[in-house]
């Protein structure tokens, strides 16, 4: 009881901090007996110093008077124990996170004794350990700024040697555990945006600059992977295998996003090697391709741009190249990137066409301009009278491989194919495939590269879709070579009603293609329609006629299914999504339109008695279709179009599983209940227990339930709800061994859940939930027959309501 006459020492006093740093120092090893007593100690040696570095400056004093972080270096060193490793350095990542000061934060990264930290031999192999010494390094980078940056490097004559924060950094980029990627590319990116010229220097030669070439490989391999899943699935349709794409697609798109988050860094050292790498590396192997170029020059080519032995005997298909470079136009874009696609995918178009002037070779006699001097004219887009020398020779270097490579392709052209042909087989072929899926992904890269605003205002006028005027500020570009030619003559001047057709067939196409497929198409036929100056023919509007009536017929089938009360509001869902769509102004971020797009994914039949999720499904898919045939051809008439459901309640339908209520009734599982008109039966939830019931069916407006109420023990006008369950997908049927009992199929799929799951990954087709199943007992079977009767005379009542709502879409017509 004396204790409570001695004052407490407070938890994060001065006082306790001396005393816990004396302990400290007399720790001469450690092991597994006071391994828990000194991570305590380090534990509370952080929070005492976190606290002071905000509320008292004098504990930090005494944190550096001592000289603290050299004692947990010590400690880090005499640990025979490695799992202590990974608790030091989470506490070590917490005080340094939480450091505020600017004074407190210059001392802990002085004094080496940060990057002795760094350089510490770990034993990775033990568990969990390189996690918390990424996110250890990632928490340090955080702090960098121009005046501490230069504290973690090692400088000799004004060069930077060592930087270990970053080196020991990135040789985690390719770790199996996703999180330490991500703290790698965090890290990477906050000393990118404050690094000075010494540092960047350090950064951009090797060994440090690998890294760039890695990240690039890195890249490739998941394109590679992305690839090999394509043609795995392309005979194969359903959306777990649709999820299977969108995975290693979404690997793709992190990639690209890392690589753009570079470029952001504004260093143009960066941008020339992260350029070079990307053009030589990923970009310039599938546009030739796609050309029909590869195989030219094939060995300068592999010793100029494919140094990888890993890629020996790898290729990647049309279909994942045009996606793979129409992403990289969307997400990391740039003029000297957008503008190098752009050459690489024209340049032969440009010769053959005669915007290129054949120039005369003293030792070959004659050739096209070459790519050099081509983007030479477009160089001045680019330039900064600021940038040094080296800058400017490493942009060479790079234009002279893309034009040994391009411009000595052209020599695989045979002279003697007419014009016609020699301009199909160079970029037409792309544009005007037979291939559905190839020709609306290619249609989409180009669109991708028209409408990028870091595209040159010449290559656009050469896709271009439609005649644009020349501004100011091209009139006022030196680029005499395109210039000397007419503006208005483009690759797809004449080919829009060609392609405008094609897209059209796949709208109109049997079996019919999948709804994002259809949703992508109706986007690009909308944009063409903008940029003709034509209507529709007559051909067209009997192709979309055809196309609107199969929409139409399968949602009419749809009003038969188990899902008929839920088609107004996944119309109006579905609605502002399509128009969201088909007006966004560029192409959609969402990797999953352009993916699906990859191989032929047609609808899924889904036919006769399937299950609730899959039914689903198809009722989903067809609104999907059908909503955009219908936006389509209001745009086609010109007429505006609302939202016919836009004041279409969301809780108006019941989407409900068997034990949750519907609004209008407020019954759930308990609820006491006044008993109308109601036929009794039995039904048994166990083997053990058969209970007493009174099916009530309930219609109200298109919502429609099924109660079954507990027949009260006494005569009485009250009873209570024991289970609920939608009328839709009731299917009830008359037992035919057993004409008293009558089975009723019940939807267990809670829509709710899946609206979350399918907003990018729509439900695994292998994990579907399995519909419930009643079995209602009645006393004869007329009882049942009448029971049976009544159930069918509600749903079709409910039916007739949502018929009132939804066939008014029907009634109009397209008027050709």
């Amino acid at each position: 009881m004396w204790q409570s006459f001695w004052p407490s020492v407070d938890r994060f006093s001065l006082q306790r901090l001396r005393y816990l740093v004396n302990e400290l120092q007399e720790i001469k090893f450690v092991d597994r007996v006071n391994r828990e007593f000194v991570l305590e100690l380090l534990k509370s040696i952080v929070e005492i110093v976190t606290y002071g570095d905000r509320h008292d400056p004098s504990i930090f004093e005494c944190f550096m008077e001592h000289q603290l972080l050299a004692e947990f270096l010590r400690i880090l060193k005499i640990s025979r124990n490695a799992s202590i490793e990974a608790s030091f350095l989470h506490y070590l990542s917490i005080m340094i996170q939480n450091l505020a000061s600017e004074h407190s934060i210059y001392y802990c990264l002085s004094n080496e004794y940060i990057n002795k930290i760094i350089l510490h031999p770990y034993k990775f192999d033990d568990g969990d350990l390189a996690l918390y010494y990424v996110s250890f390094l990632r928490t340090v980078s955080g702090k960098l700024n121009k005046d501490t940056l230069c504290l973690l490097i090692n400088v000799q004559e004004d060069v930077v040697v060592s930087f270990p924060l970053y080196s020991e950094a990135i040789k985690f980029a390719t770790h199996e555990e996703k999180m330490v990627q991500i703290a790698v590319r965090a890290l990477t990116l906050n000393i990118y945006n404050v690094a000075d010229e010494m540092v960047l220097r350090y950064i951009t030669n090797p060994p440090a600059s690998e890294y760039f070439f890695d990240v690039v490989l890195n890249l490739r391999e998941h394109c590679y992977h992305l690839d090999a899943v394509v043609h795995a699935t392309k005979d194969t349709y359903s959306h777990g295998v649709r999820k299977g794409l969108l995975l290693p697609a979404d690997k793709v798109v992190d990639d690209l996003y890392y690589c753009k988050d570079i470029f952001l860094a504004g260093n143009s050292h960066l941008d020339i090697l992260m350029t070079q790498n990307l053009l030589s590396l990923l970009v310039l192997p599938m546009l030739l391709s796609l050309l029909q170029l590869g195989h030219i020059n094939q060995a300068s080519y592999s010793q100029f741009f494919d140094p990888s032995p890993t890629s020996q005997g790898k290729h990647i298909s049309a279909i994942t190249s045009l996606y793979i470079v129409c992403r990289l136009v969307q997400i990391v874009g740039g003029k000297w990137l957008v503008n190098s696609v752009a050459v690489g995918i024209l340049y032969t178009y440009m010769v053959l066409s005669g915007r290129v002037p054949i120039e005369r070779s003293p030792n070959s006699g004659t050739s096209p301009a070459t790519f050099f001097g081509i983007f030479n004219e477009l160089e001045a887009m680019r330039s900064d009278p600021n940038s040094e020398g080296t800058v400017n020779t490493d942009k060479n270097h790079v234009i002279w491989h893309l034009s040994e490579c391009i411009s000595s392709s052209f020599q695989f052209f045979n002279c003697a194919m007419d014009e016609t042909q020699q301009e199909r087989d160079a970029i037409l072929s792309l544009g005007l495939s037979d291939n559905h899926s190839l020709l609306l992904v290619s249609l989409m890269l180009f669109l991708a590269l028209y409408e990028s605003k870091d595209l040159n205002p010449h290559f656009s006028s050469v896709i271009g879709f439609t005649k644009k005027n020349i501004g100011m500020e091209e009139k006022m570009m030196s680029s005499s070579i395109l210039l000397s030619h007419s503006m208005d003559k483009n690759i797809f001047s004449c080919q829009i009603p060609q392609i405008l057709n094609a897209l059209l067939k796949i709208l109109a196409s049997q079996p019919a293609y999948s709804a994002s497929a259809q949703w992508n198409t109706g986007w690009v036929v909308r944009k063409l329609v903008i940029f003709q100056e034509k209507k529709f023919t007559d051909h067209d509007f009997d192709l979309f006629n055809i196309s609107y009536e199969q929409s139409r017929e399968r949602l009419l089938n749809e009003l038969s299914g188990c899902w008929f009360d839920c088609i107004p509001i996944t119309l109006k869902n579905e609605w502002e999504k399509c128009k969201t769509v088909l007006e966004e102004s560029s192409l959609s971020k969402d990797p999953a339109f352009a993916v699906e797009l990859s191989f032929d994914s047609h609808l899924p039949d889904i036919a006769g008695d399937v299950s609730s999720s899959l039914a689903w499904e198809r009722m989903n898919d067809a609104v999907k279709v059908f909503v955009l045939h219908h936006q389509l051809k209001a745009f086609i008439e010109g007429s505006s179009l609302e939202n016919p459901f836009l004041h279409f309640r969301n809780d108006s339908c019941g989407i409900s599983g068997r034990t949750r209520s519907y609004d209008f009734s407020s019954s759930t599982f308990g609820t006491e209940l006044g008993l109308g008109p109601r036929i009794p039966c039995k039904i048994a939830f166990s083997k053990s227990k058969v209970v007493d019931i009174y099916l009530i069916p309930v219609v109200v407006d298109i919502s429609g339930v099924l109660l079954l109420v507990e027949k009260p023990p006494l005569p009485s006008q009250q009873g209570d709800v024991i289970a609920v369950a939608p009328l839709a997908g009731l299917c009830p049927k008359i037992d035919e061994n057993h004409p008293t009992w009558l089975h009723l199929k019940i939807r267990e799929f809670d829509l709710s859940m899946e609206a979350s799951k399918t907003s990018r990954h729509p439900s695994n087709a292998s994990n579907r939930t399995v519909d419930g199943r009643w079995t209602l007992g009645f006393p004869d079977a007329k009882s049942c027959e009448a029971a049976q009767s009544l159930l069918l005379k509600e749903i079709s009542k409910q039916k007739s309501s949502v018929e009132c709502v939804v066939i008014p879409l029907f009634q109009n017509s397209l008027v050709a």
